[in-house]
């Protein structure tokens, strides 16, 4: 019975430091949003090789959860596995006005990021606010046929200067 206890403090703990975490306002952050241009699954064949590997797409959702302060995003940097920078999706900052989304799309036949792909996007804002939520949506879907779809997260990093 202590040990349930115990357990049930700690879940509560840090349920309320995701809690306070959430309610933290920002003025901009660097974030780090995993991408997979493909996947592997399957067993591995008998010589050791990877299995079947699966082309996916991704939609970047970029979304500003403030109701009333734009945010302005700076940067959105593509990377392969290896880290070589393969694209900056913007020529120039992009402002997300209260409430709006700024998607960025990876096709299907972009095959150079691999399975260990990323973005690193860069946002400010004139007045602390709520910190967008950025998430990609990856898919593979055929007429017919089996679909794929996950979804990976973004989540904050401290840039390297």
């Amino acid at each position: 019975m202590k040990n349930v206890w115990m357990l049930f403090v700690l879940l509560l703990t840090i349920s309320m430091g995701r809690a306070n975490a959430a309610d933290e306002l920002s003025q901009g952050q660097t974030l780090y949003l995993p991408i997979y241009s493909h996947i592997w699954h399957g067993n591995k064949i008998v010589d050791g090789k990877y299995p079947v590997k699966s082309q996916v797409s991704a939609l970047v959702s970029i979304r500003n959860t403030s109701l009333k302060t734009s945010i302005r995003i700076t940067t959105a940097r593509y990377y392969s596995t290896d880290g070589k920078l393969l694209k900056e999706f913007l020529s120039k900052p992009v402002e997300i006005g209260a409430m709006g989304t700024l998607e960025l799309f990876v096709e299907r036949k972009e095959s150079e990021g691999g399975s260990g792909a990323n973005f690193i996007i860069q946002w400010d804002a004139g007045l602390a606010t709520n910190p967008p939520v950025v998430e990609a949506v990856h898919a593979d879907i055929k007429g017919g046929g089996p679909a794929l779809t996950f979804i990976t997260t973004a989540r904050p990093i401290k840039a390297d200067r």
